[in-house]
């Protein structure tokens, strides 16, 4: 009688599927949620960006007449991309410069540093969030803090928020007045800077803004390419502050129509989803698109002291 035993390859390819199936059966609820509340919706709306869809009845196929629509006869999309461009391209370095500002000072040794950090990070805490945006208006209505603190000094300010050439700024305001998250970032970084450099460097004779640009900078361009990407992200998806400001309608004179409260109408308000859908993929390749660019340069600016 002949006795067979099992081979090692088969023991170990029962183990392996024995591995699998319990790493599987762990990151099923996880899959099932994607599955269901992130991939199908995503495929989903790609679909209805090339339908008509108003949801209530069954979508209509229009192939690329949504995407023509945009560029061809809708003179608010190109006000929203125009709005937005703006945003970004003032208030993404406005903000990360007050970050990397505040946070430089914070590195030298302040007492209460604690204390500091946690003030300066807490406005970051609601960022977007509809409270902050009731309180910006508040600050900036005709008769707000802004005007009240002007009126000491006998200046008669404005209703920012109600001119169309001084409502943006209100929200690139709000933008930079929330840099505490990337500051925190930048603390860490500058935390990990030995101090032999300022040291040799103060031997050669090297200014502090020197040190700043020669030493600085290069060693914390990888913090300031990743709070960069962040934050041109976050600020492609803004939306609250322009929503409560402007009570929904992206005035005053479309000035602060955002690309996102823009989709939010064409969606919700005017029931034409699949307009609002096709916006949604325009916007995920252009903010795509512009990170993308910034990778491109990244190599030429970001040293990884390699």
């Amino acid at each position: 009688m002949t006795i067979t035993y099992p081979t090692m390859r088969g023991q170990r390819r029962r183990r392996t599927r024995y591995q699998n199936g319990w790493a599987l059966a762990f990151l099923a609820p996880w899959l099932i949620g994607f599955l269901a509340f992130t991939a199908g919706p995503m495929l989903m709306s790609l679909y209805l960006a090339f339908t008509k869809y108003d949801l209530l009845s069954a979508p209509k196929w229009l192939g690329a007449g949504n995407f023509r629509r945009m560029f061809g006869d809708d003179p608010l999309f190109l006000q929203s991309l125009k709005v937005t461009a703006i945003y970004v391209v003032v208030g993404t370095p406005l903000s990360l410069c007050f970050a990397l500002a505040v946070a430089v000072v914070l590195n030298r040794g302040l007492r209460g540093l604690d204390f500091y950090r946690s003030a300066i990070y807490l406005p970051s805490l609601f960022g977007g969030s509809v409270a902050i945006a009731v309180l910006w208006r508040k600050v900036f209505n005709g008769d707000g803090l802004v005007n009240q603190l002007l009126a000491f000094v006998g200046i008669q300010g404005p209703s920012w928020i109600s001119e169309p050439q001084t409502a943006l700024g209100t929200l690139i305001a709000l933008e930079v007045w929330q840099f505490g998250a990337p500051m925190v970032i930048f603390l860490a970084g500058l935390r990990q800077i030995p101090r032999e450099f300022y040291e040799a460097a103060q031997v050669d004779g090297a200014s502090r803004v020197r040190q700043f640009w020669s030493i600085t900078m290069p060693l914390l361009s990888p913090i300031l390419f990743f709070n960069l990407t962040l934050q041109l992200i976050r600020s492609f998806q803004a939306f609250a502050p322009a929503f409560i400001i402007s009570d929904g309608s992206g005035g005053p004179a479309d000035s602060t129509l955002f690309y996102s409260l823009y989709l939010y109408q064409e969606g919700f308000v005017n029931f034409d989803m699949g307009y609002a859908a096709a916006m949604a993929w325009m916007l995920v390749l252009l903010a795509g698109a512009v990170v993308a660019v910034n990778f491109f340069f990244a190599k030429f600016w970001v040293h990884y002291g390699d």
